[in-house]
């Protein structure tokens, strides 16, 4: 059922903050576990795999997730997030062994996939202004990973790197009381049957794949390394970090104006040309301009964030609902962004930075090319 204006944004504004509040033990955890492995039990390899499992999770979860948010509401199943988030921030300050440990990266894998396709539903309620909601709404729930990221390293030199996680569960844990203030929706879904989310993809699909593999795996393991051959490790180390925040960043700034331009001339022209702009980035990180390339790729990733889904919602015809939609472009999303730390890792060995963005370069410009031709088709269609 839809709401009025007012609960309609208010409803974008407290999922997102929820989300913003929930992402800050997940965002400081990617700083914390490579530099104070030992502190929670884990060798090197295994950072690695408590990073990348939660994404795991997710790849086969959001078939379950839509259809429990469709069944028990928005509400309540953001309430459920709201508390396991809190559950899982938490318990990353007891951990001391590699199984805790999981367990709460696993908890939190389920807890985010619930709350991005909350965050999503409320936002994409009406398609009017789709790109412009969701892009307020990715920018909100940027601000928490931001200040994690910004004060965790301060707070960390005060109480230590396992106490900083318990303290952020008192904030997160506010997050809760947000989500029983949130106002019913009851989100549309499609009229298909089917209820599992990593099916076969569509060439959007893999578009979000391919930037998942690419910025989160290729560009996030090897940028430092590309830096580290023109200066100190130190000075690398903190340029690297600095172009690692901009995703946090540029996905604040470059979703809400992106997605309200969509709403202006369209969703599709806006999407192809920010698209073009990130396959850009990779070939220009390619050929040796790496910061100008770096920051071109990461304003327009964060561009994408809002401009997805909505072409999805935009296209949604009818009483179809975009739920399992996203919920399918979500899942392919996280699996390149699992697959890229992992894969890069090895493939570093045998190939050169450059040579591993070239190739996800390439291999958008050719889903791209396959996007194209669909929405063109599509486009056509629905003309006659």
């Amino acid at each position: 059922m839809l709401q009025n204006n007012d609960e309609s944004w208010s409803g974008i504004i407290g999922s997102s903050t929820i989300l913003s509040l929930a992402l800050l033990g997940d965002a400081l955890l990617y700083a914390v576990l490579p530099v104070y492995a030992q502190e929670f039990g884990l060798t090197l390899p295994m950072v690695g795999v408590m990073l990348s499992a939660n994404r795991f999770v997710r790849v086969f979860a959001y078939g379950l997730i839509a259809n429990n948010i469709r069944r028990f509401g928005v509400k309540k199943m953001c309430v459920i997030a709201a508390a396991l988030a809190t559950i899982s921030t938490t318990v990353y300050g007891f951990a001391s062994e590699p199984t805790l440990l999981l367990f709460a990266r696993i908890l939190w894998g389920v807890t985010y996939g619930i709350l991005v396709l909350i965050t999503l539903s409320y936002a994409t309620e009406y398609k009017s202004r789709v790109g412009t909601r969701v892009g307020i709404g990715q920018a909100i729930q940027r601000i928490g990973p931001i200040m994690a990221l910004v004060c965790g390293a301060w707070l960390i030199s005060i109480v230590g790197p396992k106490t900083i996680f318990i303290l952020l569960g008192i904030p997160t844990a506010l997050s809760i009381l947000i989500a029983l203030k949130l106002p019913k929706l009851d989100p549309l879904v499609s009229r298909s049957k089917n209820k599992v989310s990593f099916t076969r993809p569509k060439a959007i699909d893999l578009l979000y794949f391919a930037q998942g593999y690419g910025v989160d795996g290729v560009f996030a393991i090897s940028i430092v390394l590309i830096l580290v051959r023109d200066v100190s490790l130190n000075a690398a180390l903190m340029g690297g970090s600095a172009l690692l925040a901009m995703r946090h960043v540029g996905e604040a700034i470059a979703a809400p104006i992106f997605g309200w331009i969509a709403d202006k001339v369209g969703a599709n022209l806006v999407f192809a040309l920010s698209t073009l702009a990130t396959i850009t980035g990779f070939y220009f990180v390619a050929v040796g301009f790496t910061i100008s390339g770096a920051l071109t790729m990461l304003i327009f990733r964060g561009a994408l964030a809002s401009l997805g889904p909505a072409v999805i919602a935009q296209s949604t015809q009818g009483s179809d609902g975009p739920l399992q939609l996203f919920a399918k472009m979500q899942a392919w999303r996280d699996l390149g962004a699992a697959c890229g730390p992992l894969i890069t890792g090895a493939l570093l060995a045998y190939a050169s930075p450059e040579s591993l963005h070239a190739a996800v370069g390439i291999a958008m410009t050719i889903m791209f090319i396959f996007w194209a031709k669909g929405s063109l088709s599509l486009a056509k269609t629905n003309q006659n």
